[in-house]
């Protein structure tokens, strides 16, 4: 007799166009993943009758939901779909610009990218962007080099370069272009979407299939040790487990991706446009708060709803001077800047989360023999000022892959 093996079970998803009714059979595509767990639950009612039996009579299943568990090793590309669910904006590209002419200098650790004309944050650039430049005489060196904005005005970038390429100093090079890698997304303003999706598990081995309907991200939580791969982990809400069959209700879905997985070595934390070096870890999880719209007279629940997009996490670092004491003790508020890459070439996948506007809410201390070690808690919140080219956002994500 066979027995379902983890290795033989493949996750295949599709983005729904009306919530709860199953995507089309054609165009899913398999998941990336460490675990994917998605179950049917069942509310139960249990008669609390008195008998003179003493016993326990009768026992109902009622209102029938889904909910599922996806985590995963954070490569770019791989979970676009459910960032942008989460955060409740579609990725979307931002145009190329050209006809620059451009000087880059070094800055300490990092460099200034500077146009003789024109204006950045016009022209759609914000903190948390990875460019590329091409185009005109630059030295090879710095084209194609990703480089992460970490601050910026209306003619100077001041960037971090992902890769073990150094940057090559010039002046006044004209016929440049600068290119925002991969598509953005971010919380919006206004027009958020409200995506649902379709899930199926197809066990080979067994020849069963579970498709598994109506199912919103509910939070997204990204774990960056201080070694070892970077994590992230979503939750789902979803209406019903729709269908069980010994076929496959997906037909030929496209092949899970196959880029880089980020290591938290190979990435950076900038905080107020200084690169961190002392970070020890560092987490975030974003929430939506997902309710479901139970209905008298129905088995199911009308709807899932959607609550605010809430975004908090916590840094531990060595206690080397008091920049972070200090934005705690004064309330200060930081930007802060996470880009990650799957390796340290050039035109490396990178993935960034830009969280423009960030009060810590602690700051405690160990003690003992070997390093001490700050631990502090954080609440991203909108930022409404963007004249310094932070997004209008409480989160942003900028993508390679996508």
């Amino acid at each position: 007799m066979a027995l379902a093996k983890g290795v033989n079970k493949r996750v295949a998803v599709k983005k729904e166009t009306t919530w709860g009714t199953p995507a089309g059979a054609s165009g899913a595509k398999y998941l990336r993943r460490v675990t994917a767990s998605f179950n049917l639950k069942k509310e139960t009612y249990e008669s609390n009758e008195i008998r003179t039996d003493y016993q326990v009579a009768d026992f109902r299943h009622g209102v029938r939901s889904a909910e599922g568990t996806l985590s995963g090793e954070l490569s770019p590309g791989s979970y676009a779909d459910f960032m942008a669910a989460v955060l409740a904006k579609d990725f979307a590209t931002v145009s190329a610009i050209t006809a620059l002419t451009l000087s880059i200098a070094a800055s300490g650790t990092l460099y200034t990218v500077t146009r003789s004309a024109g204006d950045w944050i016009v022209d759609g650039v914000r903190v948390g962007d990875v460019i590329a430049l091409s185009g005109g005489s630059l030295n090879v060196a710095n084209v194609g080099n990703n480089i992460v904005v970490v601050s910026m005005t209306s003619t100077v970038l001041t960037v971090l370069c992902t890769s073990s390429t150094a940057l090559f100093v010039q002046a006044g090079i004209a016929g440049c272009t600068a290119t925002i890698r991969g598509k953005t997304t971010l919380a919006p303003l206004t027009g958020h979407t409200d995506d649902s999706f379709t899930f199926e598990e197809w066990y080979s081995d067994i020849t069963q299939s579970e498709v598994y309907t109506g199912n919103k991200v509910g939070s997204m939580a990204v774990k960056l040790p201080a070694t070892g791969l970077v994590t992230v982990d979503f939750n789902f809400m979803g209406k019903n487990l729709e269908q069980t069959g010994t076929s496959q209700y997906f037909t030929t879905p496209t092949a899970a991706g196959t880029t880089g997985i980020c290591a938290a070595v190979s990435g950076a934390l900038i905080v107020n446009g200084t690169a961190v070096a002392v970070v020890t870890s560092m987490d975030f999880t974003v929430e939506r708060g997902l309710e479901a719209a139970n209905v008298v007279g129905s088995n199911f629940a009308a709807s899932v709803f959607t609550g605010r997009i809430k975004a908090t996490g916590n840094m531990s670092v060595y206690f080397q001077d008091g920049v972070f004491r200090d934005l705690y003790n004064n309330e200060t508020v930081a930007s802060v800047v996470v880009a990650l890459s799957t390796d340290s070439s050039k035109t490396a996948d990178v993935i960034t989360f830009t969280f423009p506007r960030v009060k810590l809410g602690s700051g405690s201390k160990n003690d003992g023999e070997m390093g001490i070690v700050q631990d502090s808690s954080f609440v991203a919140l909108l930022n409404t000022d963007t004249t310094a080219g932070l997004p209008a956002t409480t989160i942003k994500v900028n993508d390679t892959a996508v």
